[in-house]
């Protein structure tokens, strides 16, 4: 399984090393793996609107449910949208070559993007689209320039328009992207769509580390074994040296 998890994690790097685009403050996640209502939220619409192209090959159904708080016939019922069972990784049928073909390069397995790109790249990266016609999908995203997938949730979001300035470049005058504007032609409002971009980042923080809050909790008992221990190793010093003293 490590392995497996080492060559998902390189396979990964070159395609969300071009993702790197300008420099543009992150906007912050402030993403909480505790809330369970979030992260079943957050499953709904990543298994709605990205699977059909972004598989989370090392990740199952089951391990999701259970630690999300989803009741296994609910989640085989309004989750899996194919043959699949319960116990299975969470794939798609989308060959490689098919998606080369129609994207240039197949969509990147998302089971350790927030691992390598962090959570904030994340919510920035989904808040990011905008109109641009010049390109296949009609859309290009701020982060991640000459973006080659479409924007997925333009239903609930809209089409938002850049916000441009003129900047000055190696002695030329070009315009940069430096925000966007929702159209209002989605079906969420603005905070809404937000709180939707927060429930996928959280949903794929969980993924990227689905023991992270078990291994912080035993953590947090093993210092506090630790302090107790450090406690009584001192007071068995004091009294093996009291004599010495």
């Amino acid at each position: 399984m490590m392995k497996k998890l080492l060559i998902g994690l390189f396979a990964l790097l070159p395609t969300l090393s071009m993702a790197a685009g300008p420099s543009v403050p992150l906007m912050e996640a402030n993403n909480d793996l505790k809330d369970n209502a979030s992260l079943q939220r957050g499953a709904k619409l990543f298994m709605n609107y990205c699977l059909g192209c972004h598989q989370m090959q090392y990740q199952r159904y089951e391990r999701t449910f259970r630690d999300i708080g989803i009741p296994t016939e609910i989640g085989k019922e309004t989750l899996i949208f194919d043959d699949s069972k319960v116990g299975s990784h969470i794939t798609n049928s989308m060959s490689k070559d098919d998606a080369a073909k129609w994207f240039g390069a197949a969509p990147p397995d998302l089971t350790l993007v927030a691992r390598v790109r962090g959570t904030d790249w994340i919510y920035t990266y989904l808040k990011s689209f905008y109109k641009d016609e010049s390109r296949p999908f009609g859309v290009n995203n701020i982060i991640f320039p000459s973006v080659g997938m479409p924007h997925v949730l333009q239903e609930l979001q809209g089409l938002p328009t850049p916000i441009t300035e003129e900047v000055e470049s190696h002695g030329k005058t070009v315009t940069k992207v430096i925000g966007t504007e929702t159209d209002g032609s989605g079906e969420l409002s603005v905070d809404e769509y937000d709180q939707a971009a927060r429930d996928i980042t959280n949903f794929l923080a969980y993924v990227g580390e689905p023991s992270r809050l078990e291994s912080e909790a035993i953590g947090i008992k093993v210092l506090g074994f630790l302090v107790i221990f450090f406690i009584l190793a001192f007071l068995l010093k004091k009294e093996y040296w009291r004599d010495v003293h």
